[in-house]
């Protein structure tokens, strides 16, 4: 069973950045779907702005980064580690987080790794992240989530861009994080991306069009099979909500906040539900983001909760989807850092090989 529990390691900040341009799905008609009805999609999902730009993720985060470390007044030179985590990264190779060490001036001794998740990604990042934090060698971190300028320009009306920064430090004091974690590889193609991939490489038929689900989409770009996921999502959410709180012996009610994937709103409304969790402790960010992948957690609790989080708080975190993978976390902040919300404009004379 993927249980965990890591001692040692305390969340210390969050930051996140997003493009400043802003898509209204009631008026912007997009020819998504024959039978697209904007008023109907934003009622169901709870989706009714996202933030889309031509701007890749890391240039959504290296902003985001440099706004936490000033705020929590972290010299560059401290910063032991970067685990970068999205689908869309920056070039095949090399990884990502190579490229933000330089870009944020970071020391050459920082380790710097790539993982290729959504929208469990947060979770699985910080499941990791904070393992290899927790024997004292690496002191603090930067964990970064999130999806911006992906394969094709435009992935239907529910989705937005965004990246996510959040500061990892060691404290022997602290309490330590749980997590629960799961997969089920044998509904791999729920959420797929079919061509791109070593499997299926790019040609020439990866951009005709053919009819998936009702819409005109070419295998470049994301198709979902959106009854299974959310099939999905609402029996598999509480099962290991409740599967954690039974191994750890701990009762999930207790939570001042339940942050979950920003997948839709009927979704976490069912998820609610089921855990008979109070509405008021359940932050969304969802009608004016969207569902932003690996960054939806994080984003929720810097855009919602503000204030709310001086003092010390419990959080219980559930992130699902791609794979199918999950997984929940619960954890402890004592006065938690929230950067100001970053806002990123298209930077059009950068030059990239």
């Amino acid at each position: 069973m993927a249980f965990l529990e890591v001692k040692n390691v305390r969340i210390a900040g969050m930051s996140a950045g997003v493009p400043k341009r802003v898509i209204n799905n009631l008026e912007q008609f997009n020819d998504y779907s024959k039978d697209y009805d904007a008023a109907a999609f934003v009622e169901q999902t709870g989706v009714l702005e996202r933030r889309v730009d031509n701007i890749p993720t890391s240039d959504l985060c290296v902003p985001a980064a440099a706004q936490l470390m000033d705020d929590l007044g972290w010299k560059k030179s401290e910063v032991d580690a970067v685990v970068f985590v999205s689908q869309n990264t920056d070039y095949i190779l090399p990884a990502t987080a190579c490229i933000i060490q330089e870009r944020l001036g970071l020391s050459k001794e920082c380790y710097a790794m790539d993982i290729a998740m959504g929208c469990s990604g947060w979770v699985y990042g910080l499941s990791a992240a904070s393992s290899l934090m927790q024997g004292g060698s690496i002191k603090k971190a930067l964990l970064m989530c999130g999806d911006g300028k992906r394969r094709s320009q435009y992935d239907g009306p529910l989705f937005g861009f965004a990246g996510t920064v959040t500061a990892l430090v060691y404290d022997e004091e602290c309490n330590s994080v749980k997590y629960h974690l799961g997969t089920d590889g044998s509904s791999y193609d729920a959420i797929i991306i079919p061509d791109g991939g070593a499997r299926n490489q790019v040609s020439p038929k990866s951009f005709e069009l053919e009819e998936f689900d009702g819409k005109m989409v070419h295998r470049m770009e994301t198709r979902m099979k959106g009854m299974d996921v959310f099939a999905f999502g609402i029996s598999t959410v509480p099962k290991s909500v409740k599967q954690l709180s039974e191994h750890f012996g701990i009762d999930y009610h207790d939570a001042d906040y339940y942050v979950f994937h920003q997948a839709n709103m009927k979704m976490n409304n069912m998820i609610m539900k089921k855990l008979k969790l109070p509405e008021e402790k359940v932050p969304s960010c969802m009608y004016h983001f969207g569902n932003t992948s690996s960054a939806s957690i994080p984003l929720t609790i810097v855009t919602q909760l503000g204030n709310a989080c001086k003092g010390h708080k419990k959080f219980l975190c559930c992130g699902f989807g791609v794979g199918l993978s999950w997984g929940t976390v619960v954890f402890e902040t004592d006065n938690l850092v929230l950067s100001r919300l970053v806002e990123v404009e298209e930077d059009k004379n950068t030059k990239w090989i």
